[in-house]
């Protein structure tokens, strides 16, 4: 008396169910990101960890502490006070007094100014970067723990199929049906499903862990197991990549870099202006008094020495950095571009396949009707849900593909 056949067909049409549920709903995702615009799914997650985000608040201070440190040093020199007493050999003392101000030519205090606030633009154009860079990561972590969730939900019940099938060997076993070595395979199938779905876990935990920590210590939950619809190509490349580096704070930054090296330069040449001294000067005895007015000009020979021609150089080397940025930034956007368009087209085989050839029902009809055998019937089974996983990996990718895309939009 061995296990009957509808206790088998059981078994299979729980797979069979899974199956085609779970290509289904991939189908009308896949069919809704055709059209849709771009808009993260994580709007929330990603809003949460810009207010708790204690990475950020860190970049917010140093930001801060840089921007004064931009403007200190831009008002003029201490004031000098001199006193002297100088007791005379036969009695009687001279006494000296001298005050003065130093003062920068009023050109280099201008150009001094200018340059601390394009440095101060620069430093917010940073922060922006920091902030865009870290919204990024969190995205990309939220992609990867969707993807995690939905092979969880896949494995669990994979799992409980195997645990089925495994109980059902020994049973067999048991009654003289099958043999030890079935019932090894059918236990091993099961660990292997188990082992899985812990490895599954396990990466999602880590997941969530570096997002509670990007979200300052709070815990970040996301249950989703599918992506909701993405954002279509542009139709003309080129112009597109225009605007995203337009609109891309790291650009911007770069930019600002470059005008704080021409304000360098300003600087620098304002500084070979003479620097000018005014005070005032006495000299006491007992006898007589002298006092008055004191100028000085201090004439920089040697001590601007190069500072020009170095300051000219920050800026062919802040001019070159900006154009590499912008070459490797223009190809990385190409990449994505074309691994997008091409994710799109595996996506679209795969829908074409599932949903003409529904092959775990076709698999559960010959295990029913005795043309498959148990072991035959899990290993196909086993190649039909590795296809249906890579849908599920190609999904994925589309999603950080087109996250990395639209990261200025952050």
């Amino acid at each position: 008396m061995g296990l009957n056949r509808a206790k088998w067909g059981e078994i299979g049409l729980n797979r069979a169910r899974w199956g085609i549920m779970g290509i289904g709903m991939i189908v009308g995702i896949m069919a809704q990101a055709q059209t849709a615009t771009y808009a993260s799914q994580f709007a929330g997650v990603l809003g949460d960890i810009e207010r708790n985000s204690t990475t950020l608040a860190a970049y917010t201070r140093a930001n801060e502490a840089q921007k004064i440190g931009n403007r200190t040093g831009l008002a003029p020199e201490n004031p000098e006070i001199e006193l002297g007493y100088l007791p005379g050999i036969h009695g009687g003392a001279r006494k000296d007094i001298g005050i003065s101000q130093s003062f920068d030519f009023p050109t280099l205090y201008s150009k001094k100014g200018k340059l601390a606030d394009a440095q101060n633009v620069a430093a917010d154009l940073q922060l922006r970067t920091q902030r865009m860079d870290l919204l990024l990561t969190a995205e990309q972590y939220c992609i990867e723990l969707v993807y995690n969730n939905a092979l969880a939900a896949l494995y669990s019940r994979q799992l409980a199929n195997a645990k089925e099938i495994a109980k059902a060997y020994e049973r067999k076993l048991e009654l003289g049906d099958a043999t030890q070595i079935e019932c090894n395979k059918a236990a091993l199938n099961l660990t292997n499903i188990e082992n899985d779905l812990q490895s599954v876990n396990l990466e999602r935990r880590q997941l969530l862990s570096q997002l509670t920590l990007l979200n300052g210590g709070n815990p970040v939950e996301i249950n989703d197991t599918a992506y909701v619809a993405v954002a279509g190509l542009p139709s003309d490349f080129d112009q597109w990549a225009a605007e995203a580096e337009a609109a891309n704070p790291a650009f911007a930054h770069m930019r600002q870099e470059v005008e704080v090296a021409k304000r360098g330069v300003g600087v620098s040449k304002a500084m070979g202006l003479p620097k000018l001294s005014v005070g005032y000067a006495g000299e006491f005895t007992p006898d007589e008094g002298w006092q008055g007015v004191k100028i000085g000009v201090s004439i920089p020979l040697w001590e601007n020495r190069h500072r020009v021609k170095h300051a000219r150089a920050e800026v062919a080397a802040a001019e070159q950095s900006m154009d590499d940025a912008r070459m490797r930034y223009y190809s990385r956007l190409r990449y994505l571009f074309e691994q997008t368009k091409e994710l799109k087209e595996n996506i679209k085989r795969y829908e074409s396949v599932f949903s003409k050839n529904s092959n775990d029902m076709l698999l559960y009809k010959a295990l029913n009707g005795g043309e498959l055998s148990l072991l035959d019937y899990l290993l196909e089974l086993e190649y039909y849900f590795n296809s249906y996983e890579k849908l599920m990996q190609t999904q994925r990718d589309l999603r950080l593909a087109i996250a990395e895309l639209y990261a200025y939009k952050l």
